[in-house]
């Protein structure tokens, strides 16, 4: 899957791991459900509110933090299908891929509530009627994705 669209949840800038999954929520019996603690310390009470498919919009410095795949992991089983954002720390990003979790380098205009589309081929956001690019995904990153994160690729003998 290439295009993403869902309702946009707006975040700002320097939104940290532990603002995304709490530390104290990483036990092994947590591990299956860590969408339903997502941003529960800054927003209790918001994985009730995201919908399948909803698109994480967020300004610079998204993820940083602790190294932890958790956070992306959570934010997936929260139902989340792509994270946009001005930029993003450098291991949380790499994290994000790994796990098939598409995350897209954008500085854009939209506020909570909105409906974005956005198509990793083509590198193109729309929210409201306005249109944004980005660098697309090509080559191994693409096909990362598209598999569902490494592990897929290893399964199926890609990597």
């Amino acid at each position: 899957m290439t295009v993403y669209r869902g309702t946009v949840r707006r975040f700002g800038d320097d939104v940290d791991t532990d603002m995304i999954i709490p530390a104290e929520r990483l036990l092994a019996e947590n591990l299956g459900h860590l969408g339903d603690f997502v941003f529960e310390k800054c927003r209790p009470g918001f994985a009730d509110t995201v919908g399948k498919g909803d698109i994480l919009v967020a300004g610079r410095n998204f993820g940083c933090g602790s190294s932890r795949e958790h956070a992306p992991m959570a934010l997936m089983q929260a139902g989340f299908s792509c994270v946009i954002a001005e930029s993003f720390a450098r291991i949380f990003y790499r994290n994000s891929l790994n796990i098939g979790l598409p995350v897209i380098e954008c500085r854009l205009d939209a506020a909570d509530g909105e409906t974005a589309e956005a198509d990793t081929e083509a590198g193109r956001v729309s929210v409201g009627g306005r249109e944004y690019s980005f660098d697309g995904y090509t080559g191994f990153i693409a096909e990362l994705v598209e598999a569902g994160g490494l592990m897929n690729l290893v399964r199926e003998g890609r990597f």
